[in-house]
């Protein structure tokens, strides 16, 4: 038996160290780091799947029919997450963090959804979730040459931009027309290529089951962009049609129940956000240098504020718990944009990749006529829009998780500002009978004070960390101070907390512009330093569009169908495997198992937060064998967006649902280093078992397993 274990650990560990171009136990020589293709990862569209690459890598050809199949049988979920049909009835399966905001539009008094989950154990008892929508991709066009003419034919960059969104409001308009889809063209290689993307949107979409949270999302924010990892996070809503009636649909994926090996070949279906893989060199030292830092600062203060509130109010920890994971999520995922720009290894890569295509334009007479200036004007862009960069990002940021303070005085600046127009030239809200239900939202209750006041301290903290003693906006506003003693100032100095100060104040628009509140005063110099550099901002803005379009047009050009685009928040597929990797000076598994998962609960003396249990899981249930993978990693590139993703195998089952990165995952907005770049995700095996032995879901269980309702 030892010696079986120990066969398996060597196995495991060569497979690691053969697969890793950068490992701990090699001394990085940065002169003999070069970029390579993988570097840009495997999110294809389906349009351009590498067949080539699949029969080689893989195996495994996969014919227009099963790409059709697979296409329609996934779903955009909603505005920012993956789905995909799970039988022929409409079922739909994506991540519990989906539908999470959604969960208080649908329970009913007495209920706590968020705590206990929610299961439908018949059809007519599935609740309607009002808003949520869900698209399925039916075709896609190339339409390139259409706004490649129409921006032809403009000179300046301004007019290329307009030129542009104008022929793209014109191919939308006349395709919905002609088909009765929903449309959009989508941007690929920076502007390289374009195509028309055409979806059917079901919109009447019902809650079947959604797990406790506690389950769903263990080890809260800590665990977050992480693995090894021990959570189910999963959901399932059903899309009904025009008669109230569940869909019937005939592309969809099967369940599959033991899940995938780790040599078998596995794809992941769903929406990437966005990535930015073939930005200049030059644009990201400036989001190194200026945007990503601030934002980093700005959520790390607001999760500060978040968390303190958080702990502060027990009795609403359940519903708390989706506001403070969602700043917790972003604060990660910045935290891991500065980790990456700031690793050199990953920005030799991306120099070297950026040196090989311009020497490839050099010594090309045509590339170096049509685009060999083009660095060159990128640098004299970014380098025009760093003079007010800074500035210009603090400012604007202080509308990010603003307090009901900063709201109100804003919308009483906005108020002042339209008043002072003709009424022909105002905004249709402060027009006619819209005026005075706009002058009765201008003040914003402070409904949850304490987390107001720790929202103005976030603000202060911010500002003085941003730009230090010297930032104007810290003296007027705080005083310099931090934390309570910036509150004490804030409220002694400002009158905005006031209800009926702001309603004598609309009575004389004039005078709010000439206030001398001090919340007021720096919300109207803001609008003013925005104003100036307004015009010089956009010019240079709609600058490097034109230029990021042509960048990608030459890498297109150069590569071709051998790198694929940028991630747009639009359906791809993305190959691997399941796979270990070095970590932390270990080795991550391929597969976790329930083991871990009361490991990790005990470890930390069962305490609630944050790998606490809700009661049904704090003792196994009777049945389950702990041995169960219960999550995997695997080598699939992915993306935030990606969440609520179902992984299939050749067979076009479900093997997998994807809800998360590892740390290093985080990266892949710029690169994708197959090594350590893993996507993390809910076992098929483990999650099927908990649907039978924990949550008794016979119905749901019955239709996963046949593809069809009982």
């Amino acid at each position: 038996m030892k010696k079986q274990t120990l066969v398996i650990i060597l196995i495991i560990t060569l497979t690691v160290s053969i697969s890793a171009q950068k490992t701990i136990y090699e001394p990085l020589n940065l002169n003999e780091v070069k970029f390579s293709l993988n570097d840009f990862g495997s999110m294809w569209t389906f349009d351009a799947v590498p067949m080539a690459t699949y029969k080689k890598d893989l195996n495994f050809t996969p014919t227009k029919e099963w790409l059709n199949h697979v296409q329609k049988s996934a779903l955009q979920f909603g505005g920012g997450c993956s789905g995909a049909f799970v039988s022929q009835d409409g079922l739909i399966m994506t991540n519990h963090h989906c539908v999470r905001g959604l969960l208080w539009k649908v329970k009913k008094e007495g209920e706590d959804i968020h705590r206990d989950g929610f299961y439908a154990e018949k059809l007519e008892e599935e609740r309607i979730i009002p808003d949520l929508y869900v698209d399925q991709l039916i075709s896609i066009d190339d339409v390139t040459s259409d706004i490649f003419k129409a921006m032809k034919k403009a000179k300046t960059d301004d007019e290329k931009i307009a030129a542009k969104k104008s022929k793209i409001k014109e191919i939308v308009a006349q395709n919905e027309k002609e088909t009765g889809l929903k449309c959009k063209v989508i941007t690929l290689y920076n502007g390289g290529k374009y195509s028309l993307y055409s979806y059917k949107r079901y919109t009447d979409i019902r809650l079947v089951m959604v797990p406790d949270v506690q389950i769903a999302a263990t080890g809260w924010d800590w665990d977050n962009f992480t693995y090894p990892r021990y959570e189910l996070d999963f959901a399932f809503v059903r899309a009904y049609d025009e008669n109230g009636k569940p869909v019937k649909v005939n592309d969809y994926f099967t369940w599959s129940e033991k899940g995938a090996s780790e040599d078998e070949a596995i794809f992941v279906i769903g929406r990437p956000g966005n990535t930015d893989r073939m930005l200049s060199i030059a644009q990201l030292e400036y989001f190194k240098n200026y945007t990503h830092p601030l934002m980093l600062s700005k959520l790390n203060e607001a999760y500060q504020a978040s968390y303190t509130y958080f702990q502060n109010h027990p009795e609403s920890q359940a519903e708390l718990l989706g506001k403070l994971l969602s700043v917790a999520n972003g604060r990660k995922y910045y935290a891991g944009l500065v980790m990456a720009l700031n690793d050199e290894y990953i920005m030799t890569k991306k120099r070297n990749f950026e040196k090989q295509l311009k020497e490839k334009v050099a010594n090309d007479p045509k590339l170096s006529k049509q685009y060999g200036d083009l660095w060159n004007q990128i640098d004299v862009t970014i380098a025009e829009m760093e003079k007010t960069g800074k500035e210009f990002y603090i400012y604007r940021l202080s509308n990010f998780y603003a307090s009901s303070y900063w709201q109100t005085a804003r919308n009483l600046v906005e108020y002042a500002q339209q008043m002072q127009q003709p009424e022909i030239k105002r905004r249709k809200a402060y027009i006619g009978k819209n005026l005075q239900k706009t002058k009765s939202k201008i003040f914003v209750e402070a409904t949850e004070k304490d987390m107001q006041d720790l929202l103005v301290q976030s603000h202060a903290n911010f500002l003085i960390k941003a730009i230090g003693p010297k930032c104007r906006i810290a003296k007027q506003l705080y005083n310099l101070q931090r934390d309570e003693a910036a509150l004490d100032y804030f409220i002694e100095a400002t009158e905005i907390d006031d209800a009926k100060w702001v309603e004598k104040q609309l009575e004389n628009p004039e005078e709010i512009l000439n206030s001398n509140d001090p919340l007021i005063k720096v919300i109207i110099n803001i609008y003013e330093r925005e104003e100036t550099t307004k015009e010089a901002r956009t010019k240079a803005k709609n600058t490097l569009e034109v230029l990021n379009q042509n960048l990608g047009r030459v890498i297109f050009e150069v590569y071709g169908s051998q790198i694929p685009p940028d991630a747009t928040s639009t359906l791809r597929i993305s190959h691997g495997k399941i796979a270990a990797y070095e970590y932390n000076g270990t080795i991550a598994p391929g597969k976790s198992t329930y083991y871990g998962l009361y490991d990790r609960f005990i470890a930390f003396g069962g305490a609630d937060y944050p790998w606490g249990l809700h009661e049904r899981w704090k003792k196994p249930p009777q049945g389950l064998d702990l041995s169960i993978p219960m999550c995997f990693a695997s080598n699939n590139d992915i993306v935030g967006g990606n969440s609520g993703s179902s992984i299939i195998n050749t067979k076009g089952e479900v093997i997998g649902l994807v809800h998360d990165g590892n740390l290093e995952s985080l990266a892949g907005a710029y690169i994708f280093l197959p090594e350590n770049n893993r996507a993390v995700a809910t076992d098929s095996w483990g999650l099927i078992e908990a649907l039978k032995l924990v949550y008794k879901t016979e119905r749901l269980v019955y239709e996963l397993e046949n593809s069809k309702m009982k």
